[in-house]
Formats: structure tokens, sequence, C-alpha cells
């Protein structure tokens, strides 16, 4: 019924005058230019040896065999062939609604000493395949990484694992322990392992980019 090449009314005048919303027309084939299957086919071969690569790297290793393309081609392509990098999303710190929340002490405060204060945070590491996780802990006023432990899943555990080393190596539990609302910093087994060692519990809240110079001088 929609004519794409009509001589006298567009695709999007004839979806007005039929009520026919140009979203549900056959979508358009993606764009192909000349050597974009050879490039794929180069593609899926570093990424069926390193799946956790995004358009960034593997432009990277396209130009390492003589290929040279733009991130956006590459990016393109990808898309096209349906495939992404395999890591985690940005989800690290995914709070818990059911867990309570403790308030941030470090708005007013002037960290001036070792192990008056100490953070935690988890990030990830990618691997050959999958991931794994990191958490550390770090004094705020050094800025040393006191201990760190890695894990496959998510859960409190390990870092617990990390805050009583921690303390095995400071000799001593911090004044404040700072923390983001991560499910795995707000459930009951880190408050219990944190308050039983007698450090008072932190939480990082709105505003905490603000005064992250305030708190900690130095730290950037």
């Amino acid at each position: 019924m929609i004519e794409k090449h009509h001589s006298q009314l567009s695709v999007r005048k004839q979806c007005e005058l039929l009520a026919v919303n140009r979203n549900r027309l056959s979508p358009r084939k993606p764009k192909r230019v000349a050597g974009d299957e050879s490039i794929m086919k180069e593609i899926d071969r570093i990424y069926t040896r390193l799946p956790f690569y995004g358009a960034r790297k593997i432009v990277l290793e396209l130009r390492g065999v003589g290929i040279r393309i733009g991130r956006k081609r590459c990016r393109r392509l990808m898309k096209a062939m349906g495939i992404e990098a395999l890591v985690p999303k940005p989800s690290t710190s995914v709070p818990d609604k059911q867990h309570r929340k403790y308030p941030y002490l470090l708005r007013e405060s002037a960290v001036s000493a070792p192990d008056e204060v100490w953070a935690a945070d988890i990030t990830y590491i990618p691997m050959y395949e999958g991931h794994v996780y990191l958490v550390a802990i770090m004094d705020w006023h050094t800025r040393a990484v006191l201990s760190w432990r890695v894990s496959t899943t998510m859960d409190a555990g390990f870092c617990i694992e990390a805050y009583r080393e921690a303390m095995r190596v400071a000799g001593r539990a911090p004044d404040i322990m700072n923390t983001d609302q991560g499910s795995q910093f707000t459930g009951e087994d880190w408050i219990e392992a944190v308050e039983a060692s007698g450090a008072r519990v932190s939480m990082d809240g709105k505003g905490r980019w603000m005064d992250k110079r305030k708190a900690a001088p130095g730290l950037h």
C-alpha cells in the first residue's frame, strides 16, 4: 500500500494520509559497502577468541592485521552481526530496597590520619571466559590498598573476608567504614561484621562526589 518511490508523495506523507505509523513499516536493510563481508569475517574471528572485546579494542585488533576502519563502522558491523562485548553491565552497586540505608558521615569531615576512614568498592575484571568481581579495602587518608578479594559471585562473603584481612594488616578497625549502597554493603552480614569490629557504618549518598576533596584532601 505504501509506495516508497511515489512520484508525488513521500513515504511520510503517505503514512499520514493512511494513518499508518512509519515504525510499523518493514525496517530498512543495514547499509553495506564494499569490503564489509570480509571485515565481518575477521570481526567474527576476533570475537570468537575475545568475546569481551568491544568495538574500540576490535578496531585495534583489525588494524593489527592491516584492516584500517573506524570505530563507528566497526560498531555498525557488530550490530549487523548481532554481537556485543560479553561483559557485565554497570550493576556492581545494585541497591536492595529491603535493606536499611545508613547516612553518609564524611560530608563535613576532614580526614587527617590513617585508619580514621576506610572505603570499599567493587569492580569487575574481564577474563578469557567471563569475568570475576574484585573488592578492595582502601585507607581514605593514605589511599593505601589494605586488602582485596576476588569472587565469581556478588555475595557479601568475599567483601567481609577482605574487611577482616584489612583489619589484620592494619592491626585495628577504622573509625568509619564507608561504602556505596550496593546490596553487598547494606545487607545484614556486612553491617554486622563492620559494627562488631567497632567501626561506624557510612554510605555514599547524593552529592558524595562534591565533598570528596573536603573529606579526603589530595584524593583525585
